[in-house]
């Protein structure tokens, strides 16, 4: 187990980048503590993969370096970083049975066979596999193969990083919540380093301690599954977190006051001055539907009812806009406005938050 730090590192697959569209990973420094459960999170092509392959040594950066607690690895390959990977598509010995597939690891380190039988007994246990310990590999499904690749990843003790890039996704549905809460039992029985690549955000936040959203080849924001939800720093961290994602409405704001389609709304805070594009950020959940009055004008379009709340879908301006209904919580058949809590409420310049308290002392 190590702490990793990425120093000023960016990577690009062409040989001479010129313009920051030719950089695969902008910029970053970052710091994964030892013994903690991180997720990489963000849309396919985000640069989440690229920044792992980095992390194992399978590319070396274009620029910058990573270090495992105060060494330098940057220049290492993969087998000198002393880490275990499992992949988005399972890898396995298919000549050999399941028991030597968990084993294969430890054995090839010169573990004592009786180590070695007590650690694949109790990982086989872990991802439901002990019934089938000796059958070969050639003949199990897929998502079995892909159990025995998180178990071969899980079995070494000794790592200092396990490294996972999205390992659920030929995993049959009903049993991945079953193997992120034993991936989850396995980090605090053993404080293994883990980093967890993704684009599901179920999978982000119920994985990680923390969680690292990437958008564009950046990190946007990095955090507890909390702070993301309750105070996004950029707008594709507020829309691609929750479900629905957060409500992004062009706004002038002024003071304490946003206003939309000649109406107007009260913020918690007071803003200095804004330039370049603003936006009011609001989650369904802290949206009330009223009508008349006070609010945001509201067309409403549909209603669909999850089961546990209703959402209700309409538009403010040429905003698509949700709202979250509680069940048992009535509509109003007439609602035609959209009322935001104003302790929920954040404002975005050109895509990122806006500090109210720095704004404040601005003002």
């Amino acid at each position: 187990m190590t702490r990793i730090t990425l120093e000023n590192l960016a990577h690009s697959y062409l040989p001479n980048p010129s313009r920051d569209e030719d950089w695969a990973l902008k910029p970053m420094t970052l710091t994964w503590q030892d013994g903690g459960a991180y997720a990489l999170l963000g849309s396919s092509g985000c640069g989440k993969s690229t920044l792992l392959n980095i992390i194992s040594g399978l590319l070396v950066p274009s620029q910058g370096r990573i270090l495992f607690g105060d060494s330098d690895v940057t220049g290492l390959p993969t087998a000198e970083r002393n880490i275990a990977q499992v992949f988005q598509f399972p890898v396995v010995y298919d000549t050999m049975s399941v028991r030597d597939n968990l084993a294969f690891p430890l054995r090839n380190r010169g573990l004592a066979e009786a180590e070695v039988g007590a650690r694949v007994a109790e990982v086989a246990e872990m991802i439901g596999m002990s019934d089938v310990l000796d059958r070969r590999a050639k003949g199990l499904t897929a998502d079995a193969k892909q159990k025995i690749s998180l178990g071969r990843g899980m079995v070494r003790q000794d790592v200092n990083a396990i490294l996972f890039d999205e390992p659920l996704t030929v995993i049959d549905p009903h049993m991945k919540w079953e193997l992120r809460t034993q991936l989850k039992d396995l980090h605090r029985r053993f404080g293994h380093t883990m980093i967890y690549v993704t684009h599901d955000q179920t999978e982000a936040l119920t994985f990680a301690d923390q969680v690292v959203v990437m958008y564009d080849g950046r990190v946007v924001q990095a955090g507890t599954p909390e702070a993301l939800f309750n105070a996004p720093e950029h707008t594709f961290v507020g829309y691609f977190i929750g479900s629905p994602g957060m409500n992004l409405i062009e706004a002038r704001v002024e003071g304490a006051t946003a206003h939309v389609e000649g109406a107007s709304v009260a913020l918690a805070h007071g803003y200095a001055p804004l330039s370049g594009k603003t936006q009011l950020g609001i989650r369904p959940e802290f949206l009330r539907l009223g009508t008349g009055g006070a609010g945001l004008p509201f067309a409403l379009r549909r209603i669909e009812d999850v089961g546990h709340h209703r959402i209700v879908r309409g538009h403010v301006g040429g905003a698509e806009v949700n709202v979250i209904v509680p069940e048992g919580q009535p509509i109003p058949e007439a609602a035609d406005r959209v009322i935001p809590d104003p302790a929920h409420a954040h404002v975005y310049a050109d895509d990122w938050r806006v500090d109210p308290a720095t704004q404040e002392r601005a003002a």
